[in-house]
């Protein structure tokens, strides 16, 4: 009997092994082809991981990552909503797992921002307190993370064109939010891009910055630098058109 137990428990150690080796070999694949801007094949073998080891914190975080992008990029409002949802969900379990991980921080920070582009008044002012903490979390576990500097110049730069409704909303239930500047939004777009250089998004959302507190040379500096960066996501090329289209406008 004990003899049959140790067999037992040496297969289990096996298999165990072989699946971990397994869900890391697809780990890698999935980054490779996100690196190739194939997120559908990417985002299914980060659920194809998760079918093997529901912890695994990267697979998790790889997940959410980009369902909040398809959900952004998607125009079907049950859609988006679907991907939203996913990558919150993604995400809290990353959190609960290694609430002191980097990157499990900034994606719940992406997946809470995300949902209240789409949310009403009052879901939107609940969520912006969450995603400015959790933003700050990533940056205090990682001081050179740059898409979590991303995160904070967008959460500054919602907090200024606040509807007077969502005002109101935040006012009522937690007696105002902590103030967002537009020169502040602007200092964390240019951390992220002192950081990471090539995030066209970033880019495209600090020429926004600029237009809007009146620096238009400095906006159009730019939406220049811009629209000549390399593609590293499949959105970069649309930001790129709405970048040009800018630009076009301006000169």
């Amino acid at each position: 009997m004990l003899n049959k137990a140790l067999v037992l428990a040496f297969i289990l150690l096996i298999q165990g092994i072989a699946y971990g080796q397994t869900a890391d070999e697809m780990i890698d694949q999935a980054r490779a082809l996100e690196k190739q801007m194939k997120e559908a094949p990417a985002l299914g073998l980060y659920k194809d991981v998760l079918k093997i080891q529901p912890d695994n914190v990267i697979a998790l975080i790889g997940a959410s990552e980009i369902c909040s992008r398809v959900g952004y990029r998607v125009t079907d409002k049950d859609e988006k909503l679907k991907n939203y949802n996913d990558a919150k969900t993604y995400a809290e379990q990353a959190v609960r797992l290694a609430p002191e991980n980097a990157d499990a921080n900034y994606v719940m920070a992406v997946a809470m921002g995300r949902q209240a582009l789409i949310a009403g008044a009052k879901e939107k002012v609940t969520a912006a307190r969450e995603v400015k903490r959790y933003a700050e979390l990533a940056i205090k576990f990682n001081p050179n993370y740059a898409k979590a500097y991303l995160v904070l110049g967008r959460w500054n730069y919602e907090m200024v064109n606040l509807s007077t409704l969502e005002k109101t909303a935040a006012k009522l239930l937690f007696g105002g939010l902590p103030e967002g500047t537009l020169q502040q939004a602007i200092n964390n777009y240019e951390k992220c891009r002192k950081l990471d250089p090539s995030i066209v998004l970033n880019y495209f959302e600090l020429a926004k910055a600029y237009k809007d507190n009146d620096e238009q040379d400095k906006c159009i500096e730019v939406l220049k630098k811009a629209v000549g960066l390399r593609n590293v996501y499949l959105d970069d090329a649309n930001i790129k058109v709405e970048c040009r289209k800018m630009l076009d406008a301006l000169q």
